[in-house]
């Protein structure tokens, strides 16, 4: 048998075991025409896989024996791997025997088909054993490759949700992520509460569903201040939330109280079921030391579980696996892998399910952190087109049907590659069990090989009996390994958390077991005691809730248990201003802590609270409360401080408003500067309309004598234009006829005639008059203009300096501080409180 170097699948070997350093010894090539092995074994570069995998074969297609050989490769080669395994195949990877003997094969091998055989269950062990001997010989394998693998990595089988192996804590502590970037925290705070609620049956939108959202803002809350969660602690904080607001919205408005505790009692009765208390135990679901702690095969077996806890466990295990790969340095190479086995319904091409997320999270960004997962399904439809398209690396066995392989060759068209669509379909088409066509989108030609035999017995689906049987030793290692306070935690959470005995709702608050609750038996300071000081008779005494918004401001902590005094009041302040017209009312809030020997007022803050804020009974179980040095249990202490408070805030507080003297305008309470400014400018205007309309009073009785002069000269015009040129047409008739008469009549002297034309003539001097008196009304006319647009020049003038003087006594705005007067301030409240401190 010849090895010969595939491109990118192996180097050349001197032996089928002599795998190059990176490679997976997958199998050997196989003679398309024939059928038959050619003689190259098909090693793929380990690193090819940081481009992700999928592997498609229908039932007995030999799917789940390439799977399991890849692993092993993968393992040999020191990669550790997160096996998640739906159907209880992958425990196979524990049953390697390097001696390859019947006694070896014999738990594990079926009891049926020794007794259909008519054998013994010892000789049919016997038998299975040289049967696998013989199988991997003949792909050059013995049982130092098998010890190798065995000596390599550790296995281990995790059960969630159940105590047949190693159980996982995979809820019971909600721990912060380490070092998450806000976009990793993000993700697995959204896969988290998607895969919660999916176990209460809330389908919940991360946009949309008020239980995501509050459960998102409350997680996402803890988390970013690297606060560890449990449930239980989780179930009080959705009772009484740490906020006031969700967005813009009051949370009351946006989630009643009455809402929230059906969520609450739907989640106590998740958390207080018998069966839920293994989800609580066992080892703590921790990616980092599964995949940076050398080659580990970490097998989450989720096969006993119902598919919605099966959600819930894939979603959570993948949104940390993508927390973690997102804290590693970039590297090519393959730094471990994620495998998952039938992956029907966990990235469908339609469903939004809780764990479609962080798969196409790792799809797309794992290569750059040197993350690979591969995807292994017997139908191509269960996938979604997205995971089809970003996957590098083929492994096509027999299909069921010939939609499922249109389908598997849409998605390996759209990742690439330079295979023919036709010849690969030719290809599959001829697949036999056991046999594969190999594409990668960095190859020009697939290749069809058949796997070698697995170094793994491969009897099936493992029992809960035979996994507790694997993993008893490991079993036993862990919980030795378990902190004794851990425990206690998993002891007492298989009741869930204590109930008031008078009501269906949680307590306030359900705290962890552990050193925090037996500080009343630590030995206490000088100026501790679990019992409350005395206080002065007649003063309120209440306790900070947790929730507080304003609690860090005063140096409280939500989770703290030692109680610090202090004093919250609210003061009513009156500032009023008979000139200004002003009349304020202002409530002043303040807390007055930490209190020495007095109660110094100096050092009051400021804060917004409200009766919410504060309690009648501590939160809190078993608190410590820090003595002041303060006479609390004496009226005068508090008298005292109520007084020194109305003197600071007498010499303190003043109201800063503005004022315009011109306009005698004064800003109002909460205007800014800028529209106190507009409302000066509006009023000026409004002045210098005024004025305007006195102006236009003097001024319009000047323009109506104007006019109306104007008016009789047009008219005096009109009457000389008519009389000039009446007089012009009778002249010229009068001349003409008197001569004409007087020669044509014959009766009449010359001086007669002549003394005619003397008349006619006279008449034109007439008419030089009337001329004369039509240019004099019109020079009058003339003048009047000429008035009419001094007048009009005048007013503009007038206009444009009443319009400047207003604006500019618009601008003169100032300062001005209304103070306090001693009766106009009211102390409302003077508490004394105890703030929760670390």
């Amino acid at each position: 048998m010849r090895l010969i170097r595939l491109r990118r699948f192996g180097l050349p070997c001197a032996s089928m075991t002599d795998v190059p350093a990176g490679h997976l010894y997958l199998g050997g090539v196989l003679d398309t025409a024939t059928g038959e092995r050619t003689g190259e074994s098909v090693h793929l570069e380990a690193s090819d896989l940081t481009t992700h995998g999928v592997i498609v074969g229908m039932t007995g297609s030999g799917k789940t024996g390439l799977s399991v050989i890849m692993l092993e490769e993968a393992l040999l080669q020191g990669i550790p791997t997160i096996i998640i395994d739906p159907k209880g195949d992958m425990g196979n990877l524990l049953l390697s025997f390097p001696e390859l003997s019947g006694p070896d094969f014999a738990p594990w091998v079926n009891a049926a088909d020794a007794e259909r055989d008519g054998v013994s269950l010892d000789a049919h062990a016997a038998a299975t054993a040289d049967f696998w001997k013989t199988g991997l010989e003949r792909w050059g394998i013995d049982g130092a490759r098998i010890d190798a693998l065995r000596s390599a990595a550790d296995f281990t089988i995790y059960t969630p949700g159940s105590n047949a192996g190693i159980g996982l804590n995979i809820i019971g502590d909600l721990s912060a992520p380490d070092d998450a970037d806000s976009e990793a925290l993000a993700d697995e705070v959204e896969g988290l509460v998607s895969s919660l609620l999916a176990l209460i049956d809330v389908d919940a939108d991360p946009l949309t569903s008020r239980e995501h959202i509050l459960l998102s803002n409350l997680v996402h809350r803890a988390w970013s201040a690297g606060e560890d969660l449990d449930l239980a602690t989780l179930l009080g904080q959705i009772q009484n939330p740490p906020m006031r607001k969700l967005g813009v919205l009051d949370l009351d408005a946006f989630y009643p109280e009455k809402d929230r505790s059906a969520l609450v009692m739907r989640l106590n009765g998740l958390l207080a079921s018998p069966s839920f208390a293994s989800w609580t135990e066992g080892a703590p679901l921790d990616v980092d030391d599964m995949l940076n702690n050398g080659p580990r095969a970490s097998i989450i077996s989720i096969a006993h579980l119902s598919e919605t806890e099966r959600q819930f466990v894939v979603t959570l295990v993948l949104s940390k696996v993508v927390t973690w790969m997102r804290q590693q340095p970039g590297t090519p190479e393959l730094r471990a892998l994620i495998y998952m086995d039938e992956v029907y319904g966990y990235v469908p091409p339609t469903a939004q399910p809780p764990s479609k997320k962080p798969i196409l999270t790792i799809l797309k960004q794992a290569r750059a952190f040197g993350v690979g997962l591969v995807l292994a399904t017997q139908n191509p439809v269960d996938l979604d087109y997205k995971a089809l398209s970003n996957a590098g690396t083929w492994m096509v066995g027999r299909l069921q049907t010939e939609r499922d392989k249109a389908r598997l060759l849409e998605g390996m068209s759209a990742a690439g590659g330079g295979a023919d669509e036709s010849t690969m379909s030719t290809m599959i088409s001829a697949l036999d069990k056991r046999q594969f066509l190999l594409h990668q989108t960095r190859t020009d030609a697939p290749t069809v090989f058949a796997t070698r035999w697995a170094m793994s017995y491969l009897p099936g689906p493992l029992t809960r009996t035979q996994i507790s049987e694997l993993m008893a030793e490991t079993k036993a290692n862990v919980i030795n390994s378990i902190p004794a306070e851990t425990a206690a935690d998993h002891e007492s959470s298989s009741s869930g958390p204590p109930r008031d005995a008078t009501s269906d709702r949680l307590p306030e608050t359900h705290r962890r077991s552990g050193p925090a609750d037996t500080q009343h038996e630590q030995e206490l300071a000088d100026n501790e005691s679990t019992l409350a000081p005395d206080v002065a008779a007649g003063v309120e005494v209440q306790y900070v809730d947790p929730s507080a918004p304003w609690l860090a401001d005063v140096g409280g902590s939500p989770t703290g248990t030692r109680l610090t005094a202090g004093v919250a009041t609210r003061v009513s302040l009156l500032f009023d201003d008979t000139k200004a017209d002003l009349r304020h009312e202002v409530e002043w809030e303040a807390i007055i802590s930490p209190i020495d020997d007095e109660l110094d007022v100096d050092v009051a803050i400021e804060v917004d609270y409200d009766d919410r804020d504060l309690r009648s009974e501590p939160v809190a179980d078993n608190p410590v409360f820090l003595l002041p040095e303060a006479k609390i249990h004496t009226k005068t202490l508090f008298s005292t401080a109520q007084t020194r408070l109305k003197d600071r805030l007498y010499r303190g507080e003043t109201l800063e408003l503005h004022t315009n003297p011109e306009l005698k305008l004064t800003s109002r309470v909460g205007e800014s500067l800028e529209d106190f400014g507009m409302r000066c400018a509006a009023a000026a205007e409004d002045r210098a309309d005024a004025d305007v309309a006195k102006l236009r009073n003097t001024l319009e009785k000047k323009a109506d004598r104007i006019r109306a002069a104007m008016e009789k000269s047009e008219d005096r015009i009109r009457e000389l234009e008519s009389d000039v040129q009446s007089r012009g047409r009778d002249q010229l008739i009068d001349i003409g006829m008197s001569v004409l008469d007087g020669v044509l009549g014959g009766r009449r002297s010359t001086r007669s005639i002549l003394g005619g034309a003397r008349r006619a003539s006279s008449k034109g001097r007439v008419k030089g008059n009337a001329e004369e008196r039509l240019r004099t009304a019109e020079n009058r006319l003339a003048e009047s203009v000429d008035e009419l647009d001094e007048l009009e020049t005048e007013l503009t003038d007038a206009l444009f300096d009443i319009q400047s003087d207003w604006d500019d006594r618009a601008k003169i705005i100032e300062a001005i501080a209304v103070p306090l007067e001693k009766t106009d301030i009211l102390v409302d409240d003077f508490t004394m409180i105890w703030i929760p401190t670390d």
